[in-house]
């Protein structure tokens, strides 16, 4: 299975560091921590194999993960993942599936076969859904030998507020909608979720520690928002309890994206 990077209790260690100065607690702490394993997933929010490539090129060496959604997906296909794979940096696919049982199963499928870490499914879907997609991704990974991939569940989408669930006819905010599906998700079998900077201690606290928290609209200080409603900074979401933040515009539209993201690691001490 994909792990999550271990920022949360590195920065657990930091705050016990600063409230005790105990040098042999820190030294005995520091002894089980495994390696610290880049928490940064650069969106490749692009239309063009080349331009993703040159952009894998680039950044594989200095992200944890890079992401190919739906505009990259539908103009390259399939053939495109297996090209950023064969570079060696883990891949999320984040399509969002969402469609009868049976149907995203068989999606899943063929997304595990195409050697992803990670993909996405609408938590709206419905339980008999999730756990269909999460059977699936264990069923085929054992077949082929390999880990299997982490499938997350979107609870509300991060251009969402409560103004547009309203719109939707969903009452209860965006917190109360998003606490109810990630619930839901849990209980179908997920190991992990694609939430809101906002949400996060929300979760956090709410669901058992083995479940990855995956965050878009990180912003680093001084970006714009873009369309993100609910944003905060890489070290912000960090201390709210992300494991791994979805990071688009401002590294893959920066001059030097591969500079941008090494600022961004720079910043938050990753």
């Amino acid at each position: 299975m994909f792990h999550a990077p271990c920022v949360r209790v590195q920065m657990r260690l930091r705050k016990m560091e600063a409230l005790t100065g105990d040098a042999c607690c820190q030294r005995t702490i520091r002894a089980r921590l495994p390696p610290m394993r880049n928490p940064i997933i650069a969106a490749l929010d692009v239309a063009t194999a080349e331009r993703a490539l040159a952009l894998a090129e680039q950044l594989a060496p200095v992200v944890g993960a890079l992401k190919v959604g739906k505009e990259l997906f539908t103009s390259e296909g399939p053939g495109l993942v297996r090209q950023l794979r064969a570079t060696g940096a883990a891949v999320f696919l984040d399509l969002k599936f969402h469609d009868i049982p049976n149907t995203v199963a068989r999606a899943v499928e063929a997304a595990v076969r195409c050697g992803v870490q990670m993909l996405t499914i609408h938590t709206s879907g419905g339980t008999a859904m999730m756990r269909a997609a999460e059977q699936a991704a264990r069923t085929t990974a054992d077949a082929l030998g390999v880990e299997a991939p982490l499938v997350l569940g979107v609870t509300v989408l991060t251009s969402l507020d409560d103004a547009a669930l309203d719109e939707l006819g969903i009452g209860g905010g965006t917190a109360g909608q998003v606490g109810r599906l990630a619930r839901l998700a849990v209980n179908a079998g997920l190991r992990g979720l694609v939430c809101s900077p906002l949400e996060l201690r929300m979760l956090r606290a709410a669901l058992p520690n083995h479940v990855q928290l995956v965050t878009p609209g990180i912003r680093p200080a001084g970006a714009g928002h873009d369309d993100q409603r609910r944003t905060m900074t890489p070290q912000e979401a960090l201390e709210a309890g992300a494991d791994w933040l979805v990071i688009g515009r401002p590294i893959c539209a920066a001059p030097d994206p591969r500079a941008a993201a090494q600022r961004i690691l720079a910043a938050g001490r990753f």
